[in-house]
Formats: C-alpha cells, sequence, structure tokens
C-alpha cells in the first residue's frame, strides 16, 4: 500500500492525517497545542509545541494503524499562515515565541505606514492591506523586539518563515529553508508579478533579504525527510500551499469562479481567478492560490476573511463555559427558534474583511431579561454565517456578477444548522463534500502531483463527492431585515475600538 501523509499545521491544533492513491483518505488524528496571550491583542504560539504536535500526530497515525512509515510515499504539508518565528539554522531551535496572524501588536506600525501614504504601492505589488494580519511587521517586531535577533539575522545565524518554511526545515534536517508561493504571497513582502522578494517592500518593513526563504513552486520536488523522529529518512516532500489555498485545492476548485469558504478558527472564502489577478475595490485581497509544476504563470484568488468563526465558539466554550464541548453548540443553538433579539459581533481581534477595522471590539447586545444562553449560541452561529455574507456581497462587486453556489468546508461545516443559516442569509446554495477536512485533502492532492500519483487537476476532479447542498429558504424581505439589524451592530463594534 502507498499513502500520502498530510500535515495540516492549524492555528490551534495540527492534524496529521493519511490519504490512499484513489484519494480516499483513511483516517486522521489532531493534537492542540497551547494559545499564549501575554497581553491584550497579542496572541503566540510556542514553535517547539507546534513541533511536538506534528510528531505526536505522525506517531499516532502508525500506532492507530492507518499506514506504516514504509507505505508513505510523499508528504504533503498545509499551515497556518501569517504566523511569522525565527529560528537557528543550524540546530532548528526557535528563536522566541511565533506571532500568530491573529496577532495585532503591531497595529501602531501599519497605521503609521498607512498614514504615510504607502498603502496603496503595498496594496499594488501585494495585493494586500497595509494590516497586523500579514507576516511583514511581525518580522521587523521580532527581529527588533528579540535581544540579538537582528544581528544574529545579518550573521546568518537565523532564518524567518512562515509554519510552512519552520516544518520544511525541521523535516529536512535543515537542508531546505523555502517557503511555497501562496504562503509568500501573505507575508505583504512578495511582489505578484515577479513572483520574489520585492526589495523596497523588504526596505519599508527593514526585513533582511537573506533572512527570507527561497519561494518556490506549491507542488514538486521540495526536499526530503532526514533525522525525523518515527520516519524514514528520504521521503519527498511534495505539496505545500496554505491553508486556504489548501482548502480551495481540495475543493477541486480549479477553474475560473469556483468559491469555498472554509469554517476554522476564522472563516474565509477564496474564489479562483485563473491567472488573471484581479484588483478589489470592495476590500477584498488579491493573493496567489497555488503554483503547479511546469505553470510560468501561477493561478490568483480574490480571499476575504473573518479573524473569528471556530474561535467564538471555543470562547464560549472555554471562557464562559456555556458549552462543554464545541459540537454542542448547535444542539443547544436549535432550542430557540431565532437568536431573540441578540447581536454578538465577535470582533474579538477587529475586523477582517472587507471592513479592516482592527481597532474594532467584540459586541454583544439586544440583551433582555429573556435573553439565555441559547440566544447567544444562535446569535454565535449567526454571526459565523453573517460575516460571511459581508465578504461574499463584496466579491460579488468586485466581480460585477452573482455567485453561483458556495462549497464549504471545515470542521464547523459538519454543523447543519450553520450552514442553514448561511444558504439562508447568503441567499446561495450551500453544498458540503463529503470529505470536509478539504485543507488536508488539498495537500494530499498537491503532493500527489508532486510525484505523479495524479496526472492533472481533471484526475483529480474526479475525487471530489458532495455530500449535501443546503438550499436557501429565507425570502428576500425577512433576509433584507436581518442582513440590515446585522450591520447596526458592526458599526456598535466599529465605534467600540
Amino acid at each position: 500500500m502507498r499513502v500520502i501523509l498530510a500535515i495540516d499545521q492549524g492555528t490551534t491544533g495540527t492534524t496529521v492525517a493519511v490519504m490512499n492513491t484513489r484519494g480516499v483518505l483513511l483516517g486522521s488524528v489532531n493534537h492542540e497545542f497551547p494559545q499564549i496571550f501575554p497581553k491584550p491583542g497579542w496572541v503566540e504560539h510556542e514553535p517547539e509545541a507546534i513541533w511536538k504536535s506534528v510528531l505526536k500526530g505522525i506517531r499516532a497515525v502508525f500506532r492507530k494503524g492507518l499506514c506504516k512509515p514504509a507505505d508513505i510515499a510523499c508528504i504533503g504539508i498545509t499551515n497556518q499562515r501569517e504566523t511569522a518565528l525565527l529560528w537557528e539554522r543550524r540546530t532548528g531551535k526557535p528563536v522566541g515565541r511565533a506571532i500568530v496572524w491573529q496577532c495585532r501588536r503591531t497595529a501602531s506600525f501599519c497605521e503609521s505606514l498607512r498614514k504615510k501614504g504607502l498603502e496603496p504601492m503595498v496594496r499594488d505589488r501585494t495585493g494586500l492591506v497595509l494590516d497586523p494580519y500579514f507576516s511583514a511587521s511581525k518580522f521587523r517586531w521580532l527581529l527588533n523586539g528579540i535581544d540579538g535577533a537582528r544581528g544574529r539575522a545579518r550573521r546568518g545565524e537565523i532564518a524567518a518563515g512562515t509554519i510552512d518554511a519552520y516544518l520544511l526545515a525541521r523535516l529536512t534536517g535543515g537542508a531546505v529553508h523555502a517557503t511555497d508561493v501562496s504562503n509568500a504571497s501573505r507575508t505583504s513582502l512578495m511582489n505578484l508579478r515577479t513572483l520574489d522578494w520585492d526589495p523596497e517592500l523588504l526596505k519599508l518593513f527593514n526585513v533582511p533579504r537573506g533572512v527570507l526563504p527561497d519561494i518556490v513552486p506549491s507542488s514538486g520536488d521540495l526536499g526530503k525527510t532526514a533525522g525525523v523522529p518515527g520516519l524514514p529518512d528520504g521521503i519527498p516532500i511534495t505539496g505545500v500551499a496554505g491553508d486556504q489555498q489548501s482548502a480551495l485545492f481540495g475543493q477541486a476548485g480549479f477553474d475560473r469562479g469556483a468559491a469555498k469558504c472554509t469554517f476554522g478558527t476564522g472563516s474565509f472564502i477564496l474564489m479562483n481567478t485563473g491567472h488573471d489577478r484581479l484588483h478589489s475595490d470592495a476590500g477584498l485581497l488579491s493573493t496567489i492560490a497555488w503554483q503547479l509544476p511546469g505553470q510560468q504563470t501561477p493561478v490568483y484568488a480574490l480571499e476575504g476573511g473573518a479573524f473569528i468563526c471556530g474561535a467564538a465558539v471555543q470562547w464560549l466554550r472555554d471562557e464562559l463555559g456555556i458549552i462543554k464541548r464545541a459540537p454542542d453548540i448547535e444542539r443547544l443553538a436549535a432550542t430557540v427558534p431565532d437568536a431573540g433579539g441578540v447581536e454578538f459581533v465577535p470582533a474579538l481581534t477587529g475586523l477582517g474583511a472587507p471592513h479592516w477595522d482592527p481597532d474594532a471590539r467584540g459586541l454583544i447586545s439586544g440583551l433582555t431579561r429573556g435573553a439565555s444562553a441559547a440566544h447567544l449560541a444562535r446569535a454565535t452561529l449567526e454571526a459565523m454565517a453573517l460575516q460571511n455574507v459581508d465578504i461574499l456581497r463584496a466579491m460579488e462587486r468586485d466581480l460585477g456578477r452573482r455567485l453561483g453556489e458556495l462549497k464549504v468546508d471545515g470542521g464547523a461545516a459538519a454543523n447543519n444548522l450553520l450552514l442553514q443559516l448561511q444558504a439562508d442569509y447568503l441567499g446561495r446554495s450551500i453544498v458540503r463534500p463529503k470529505v470536509i477536512e478539504t485543507t488536508v485533502a488539498g495537500a494530499c492532492f498537491l503532493a500527489g502531483l508532486g510525484v505523479g500519483i495524479w496526472r492533472d487537476t481533471d484526475a483529480l476532479a474526479k475525487v471530489w463527492r458532495a455530500d449535501q447542498t443546503f438550499p436557501s429558504r429565507m425570502g428576500t424581505s425577512p433576509r433584507r431585515k436581518r442582513l440590515a439589524s446585522w450591520q447596526q451592530a458592526i458599526n456598535r463594534a466599529k465605534a467600540a475600538g
């Protein structure tokens, strides 16, 4: 038996999965790791905890009998994207903690660049807005904020990168310092036209070129395992993509106009724009979806993301104690017919697309004496869906036409109530695939292409299968009224910042 091993390194945990050469997911395991909040608005990870979660996952798939080490034909990696970190080139040992994509500590620096009128230049070259979400200002903070880091970087002792680059370095025993083009496009340092680090942007963010990884395609010969506990040396690593791009690939979103929404820690909508890079006038991002072997021009995408989605459910579970397990929210929310006038804007780390307000704050409004935990649970699910409506409507304005169906994936895509709310508020059918772990599937597909398990994307399109479609059941008038109430709540959350 030959299988593909996928490492899905996410924000709250790492999933290691196994897929066979027919595209069937044989199983997966997940290990969470601590989230660190040293100050309000700051979010950090211990890189060593991330690496240990990867190793635990690898051991677990063998222990569960999903495959044997000798069965692995190749490895695919997908990862939380904008999270930035430093490590020692010689040892792989982390230098300080990683700054997570949710972290807002560099908001004032980004605002200072905006006030200097630099955002149009940054957007033109990178497709991204000036926001602490992206990696460039995080790299600057790490090099300035960790004692001795900038000097060590000048001496070539330290490497910088996003999580994919860190995992490639650890998996190859330090032989590879590379990032794929989809992850590089999320740093605010790569030029979307040249597909290389932009000298002017490097100077703007004070990040030396020598500390950054090489930029490579998303599929192909990316390195081989060396010295990884539990894995044989020499296993080819042949697929890497940021988690949201990987999910679009795993949803077989190969055609121009195909769109997907991933419900994870945040929620992210990507739409394939083919080999054409579209400029957004509605607050969306232009990004690279992937680059396959032999492609001179990558596939581009439009993207909009809400920072807090599944993390809002975790907040109800961990901080408020309203539910014991994340899946419990569907049952609790279903005990009431609506949210009873309660609005929850989960701007716990600011607002993402299309608002881009890092100072907005989470807000619960419309409380009455009759408001209950069930109403708050329902309002949370509604907020998850309504944030996506804002993004999809902005996407439609950029496209100049209505979107068709929307494919969904991620852990919360198992929540039928959430998907029906999404269909109702969006006014479009929602399609859930049989394999909702499409981020994992994308990593496997890219890796399989890289070693010739699948010939091309046409062969992969035959692997994808739909599970259930949720048609919209809400009328135009009640939908318009509901969206107006949501907009009022958004405005209040912005004013609270």
